[in-house]
């Protein structure tokens, strides 16, 4: 089990959230995913770490980006 935590920017909504939940839950080997509109923090839960880039790209799918 790993966990991965991103920042997220761009959300404003909780459709917002569901949309970067559903992308990232995408990713094979995602078991959860744990969004805070407020912060744009998202921990993401895998049986095996996760690559950024992987993150990266659905999160762009999305239709935002990883902070910094």
């Amino acid at each position: 089990m790993s966990t991965t935590t991103v920042t997220v920017t761009g959300m404003t909504c909780g459709h917002c959230v569901s949309s970067v939940r559903e992308e990232i839950g995408s990713i094979p080997g995602v078991t959860a995913v744990d969004v805070d509109l407020a912060s744009g923090r998202v921990d993401i839960d895998s049986a095996a770490p996760i690559e950024q880039s992987a993150i990266a790209q659905a999160v762009d799918e999305a239709g935002y980006q990883l902070a910094g």
